[in-house]
């Protein structure tokens, strides 16, 4: 975000807003109210962003970025892995992902203190189920292993 030159958007407050929305689709979504709930965020800095977002050449700028293959999706730790609840648990991921591909959401993970592996036993901790989610998902119920669907998933990455 930082290299997109939003007025009053340094490469800290780009870190604070990629941090709080993880993509930046949510960013272009979100109002000037919610923009001030993030600390650090002022009116100022608010309507930048906003203003910069309504722009339709800024808008076109994205989206020629993204079809030349841009990635907009922060991969960094959004929770220290030290307070995730994802640290030190075995993760699986089944089904799919509509925010995150396979790659991304075990990057996030694996930044957040997990082990993810490809299969479900007695030492998986935590199944993530995206839709058509199958074996993985039965298997995970057989064994009581703890479930979450995408939204729990992104809830806990907040």
């Amino acid at each position: 975000m930082f290299g997109l030159g939003i007025k009053e958007v340094g490469e800290k407050m780009a870190k604070t807003l990629a941090r709080k929305y993880l993509h930046i689709d949510d960013l272009m979504m979100a109002s000037h109210e919610q923009l001030l709930e993030i600390p650090d965020v002022g009116p100022v800095v608010a309507d930048s962003i906003v203003d910069f977002f309504v722009n339709p050449a800024n808008r076109l700028l994205i989206d020629g970025l993204k079809a030349r293959g841009v990635n907009f999706n922060y991969l960094g730790a959004t929770i220290s892995a030290a307070n995730s609840y994802f640290s030190g648990k075995t993760v699986v991921l089944t089904g799919t992902l509509s925010k995150y591909g396979r790659k991304e959401a075990t990057q996030i993970l694996e930044n957040l203190g997990a082990k993810v592996t490809g299969s479900v036993s007695k030492a998986t901790d935590v199944v993530i189920a995206g839709s058509a989610a199958g074996s993985k998902l039965d298997k995970a119920r057989e064994l009581n292993i703890a479930i979450l669907d995408e939204q729990q998933f992104l809830a806990l990455l907040i």
